[in-house]
């Protein structure tokens, strides 16, 4: 028989989850406007998608910290924290006369979402019990699921009627409900310790997503051997090779990276990180694609995508329910070989489709999304013992930041390179999007093997 889950434990999901919901929306409703954004800032393609880059880099240089932050201090005071950042990041937003403006509101809000997102899947994992995780950890991928659904119809019609500025402006009571929710519903069940953060791993983890993410974003505007690609690309790596060589110097690092070592986790760490580079790279894509290319309007734009997202975002709990009542092989391979189908499609017909192929075909890919993206998390976390869940849990989710970040970089880079060199911007974003549709294939075919390897030799605890 199935525990009870407080109340007030739900509430404090929703507080948490409410704010990354409100990034997420953001995030998609501004990928709808970037048209609008390059017209009156007068900025390139590889430049305006920094709105969504800045902001992933920011949430994935702090995740990282959050299983310190998290035995350092309580729960609550860490909400309020992040609440307050993200709070002055829209308002910063709404009110910028500039571009840079822009995106100094979209990396302060990035502060309060990298600390708020890991608390979400915190509390899921210490105060749910285990034989109702996966439903809630489907619940929690619901909660910022919906966001996509909704951004891109929300911003686009906000676009058509009010201006761009007010995206920003709606989302304050929401923000508000979330801040009373957190309040009263936030509960420290663990007591807190004197953990310290190492600030050289700090340095480094921001060196390593800064450098790698900004030289794929130049792959489009710069030459590959030029100080903004190569350069930056080799600064990435210099970070990262040391954040691992600092890790292994402490004994209580950052990042415990030695649970990478355990093969049911890493593995589903992997395909999990696949389809978050596939899904971020659509959401840029797609919007783009439809307006630059078809010629629809951002609010058209928005609508195309909705159904997709929203099934998507409805299957969450579902494919939660299914992978505690069943185990991992079902929603794992099911929702892989969907996603699947929709990209294939989306690669076949990638330099000349219409707004029926694009919404067919992309329901196809988030209905797999839906089915077993959350499910990957909650499999991969249960290969590790209570006590590394957090550090877990951290590893989780500055993966999905930092590959968010990845798939909205190559993914632009890919079209800005195509509309360099072409006659006009609408065959340009045509080509690159068909380029990028191919690369985004082959990693949900890489992702589809993996999880059959998984499934095949039993990795999953529940299976």
């Amino acid at each position: 028989m199935d525990q009870k889950i407080s109340p007030k434990v739900i509430g404090a999901i929703i507080a948490t989850g409410l704010m990354s919901f409100s990034g997420v929306v953001i995030e998609t409703a501004m990928n709808i406007t970037f048209p609008t954004l390059m017209k009156e800032f007068n900025v390139p393609t590889n430049l305006v998608q920094w709105m969504t880059t800045i902001y992933l880099l920011v949430v994935a240089a702090l995740v990282p910290l959050s299983a310190t932050l998290k035995r350092r201090f309580k729960m609550k005071s860490l909400f309020l924290v992040a609440i307050s950042l993200f709070i002055i990041g829209v308002i910063t937003d709404g009110l910028a006369p500039v571009f840079g403006v822009l995106l100094l509101g979209r990396a302060i809000q990035g502060l309060g979402t990298g600390i708020a997102l890991p608390l979400m899947f915190n509390i899921i994992l210490e105060q749910v019990p285990m034989s109702r995780r996966g439903t809630m950890m489907g619940i929690g991928t619901l909660i910022t699921g919906v966001a996509p659904a909704v951004g891109p119809t929300f911003g686009g019609i906000v676009v058509a009627t009010m201006g761009w500025r007010y995206i920003f402006a709606f989302l304050l009571p929401l923000l508000v409900i979330a801040l009373v929710l957190g309040i009263t519903c936030i509960q420290q069940k663990t007591p807190t310790s004197a953990a310290s953060v190492d600030q050289l791993s700090v340095i480094l983890i921001v060196l390593t997503f800064c450098g790698l993410i900004f030289g794929i974003s130049n792959f489009g505007s710069s030459a590959f051997w030029s100080i903004n690609v190569v350069g930056a690309l080799l600064i990435g790596l210099i970070g990262l090779g040391l954040f691992i060589w600092r890790s292994r110097q402490l004994p209580h690092p950052v990042l415990d990276l030695s649970l990478l070592k355990n093969r049911g986790f890493s593995s589903n760490l992997l395909a999990f990180s696949l389809i978050q580079i596939t899904s971020l790279g659509l959401s840029f894509l797609l919007p783009n694609y439809i307006q630059l290319v078809n010629g629809q309007s951002a609010l058209a734009a928005g609508l195309i995508v909705l159904p997709g997202a929203a099934l998507g975002a409805v299957m969450s709990p579902l494919g939660g329910q299914l992978y505690d009542s069943r185990g991992a092989r079902v929603p794992l391979r099911v929702g892989s070989i969907l996603s699947l189908i929709g990209m294939v499609g989306l690669s076949i017909w990638g330099s000349h489709l219409n707004v029926w192929g694009i919404l067919c075909l992309y329901t196809f890919f988030m209905l797999g999304v839906g089915t077993h993206y959350g499910n990957l998390m909650t499999n991969g976390l249960k290969q590790l013992t209570q006590t590394q869940n957090s550090d877990g849990n951290a590893i989780f989710n500055t993966a999905q930041q930092f590959m968010a970040a990845l798939g909205t970089s190559i993914a632009s880079a890919m079209v800005a390179a195509a509309q360099a060199t072409a006659h006009t911007q609408a065959i340009g974003t045509a080509i690159g999007s068909e380029h990028a549709f191919l690369v985004l294939t082959v990693l949900i075919v890489a992702e589809l093997i993996i999880v059959c390897i998984l499934t095949k030799q039993k990795v999953s605890a529940v299976d």
